[in-house]
């Protein structure tokens, strides 16, 4: 199902400047037993990457009536909310005053959910840093379809990210973390990355359980030597990483207690 604007279709305007220069932002959720998961999480954070691109939000209660409609036709599926500058003329610089394009499109939800322990691919491309982006959830993905790429083996579920002096950030559609020695890692996303809604819930679990936790730049050699590495998003929930190229690790009882919580 998709809507634009409200309405059912699934055309936009060709000079819509999501379709000429990715100027948008989004968010992707699950709809369960016809409500949207989190929605004030997701919400939120859309709203944050909308404001850091000079792009005017849709009211809350407008998007949540039109995810109301997709889960009356799906009560449980994907659901991607894209929110575009709107469309304009050639060129750069964005016309005052335009409204905004809202997109709505649900999916089935992948059978790929239903992983627990999987293995990963490290990418060879390197994501670029750019601060004024970093955390957004913008519409600018080819890096992460580059990255995409690069595997075609159905056993290796997702693909590790570094940036390009080495430090590891993500995966390609997941926040990523690791757990050493009782203190949860995770990775500094100044530079570059994706502050999910997920990302968010782990790093408030770790609180509540007066876990330790470190925000910090590192390398894929710190990365090896972790006791658990994981990979979460709104969809997949947690997957454990057992295997990355020549490293592998255990299941472990963290990963697991956490995969309970997010559920």
């Amino acid at each position: 199902m998709v809507l634009v604007n409200g309405v059912f279709t699934d055309s936009v305007k060709a000079n819509d400047r999501g379709l000429m220069y990715g100027d948008g932002v989004f968010r992707t959720l699950r709809i369960e037993h016809g409500a949207p998961r989190h929605w004030d999480r997701h919400y939120r954070k859309l709203n944050r990457d909308c404001a850091a691109l000079g792009i005017a939000c849709p009211p809350a209660a407008l998007l949540a009536n039109e995810l109301n409609l997709a889960a009356e036709e799906s009560p449980d599926c994907v659901a991607k909310i894209v929110v575009t500058r709107g469309p304009g003329e050639r060129g750069y610089f964005p016309e005052p005053a335009v409204d905004p394009t809202r997109i709505i499109l649900t999916s089935p939800i992948p059978d790929h959910v239903k992983h627990g322990e999987i293995r990963a691919h490290l990418c060879k491309l390197r994501l670029s840093r750019q601060p004024a982006l970093a955390g957004i959830k913008h519409l600018n993905r080819i890096e992460n379809i580059l990255a995409r790429m690069e595997w075609r083996d159905p056993g290796i579920a997702e693909g590790i990210l570094l940036d390009a002096e080495g430090s590891v950030i993500e995966g390609t559609m997941s926040s990523l973390f690791l757990y050493r020695e009782g203190v949860l890692v995770a990775p500094d996303l100044s530079l570059c990355g994706v502050d999910g809604v997920q990302r968010e819930r782990v790093l408030e679990y770790a609180c509540e359980k007066n876990i330790p936790v470190e925000i910090k730049p590192f390398g894929i050699d710190f990365l090896e030597q972790a006791d658990e590495v994981f990979l979460v998003n709104s969809v997949i929930g947690l997957w454990q990483v057992v295997s990355l190229e020549n490293s592998s690790w255990q299941k472990g009882a963290f990963c697991e207690a956490l995969r309970s919580r997010l559920q």
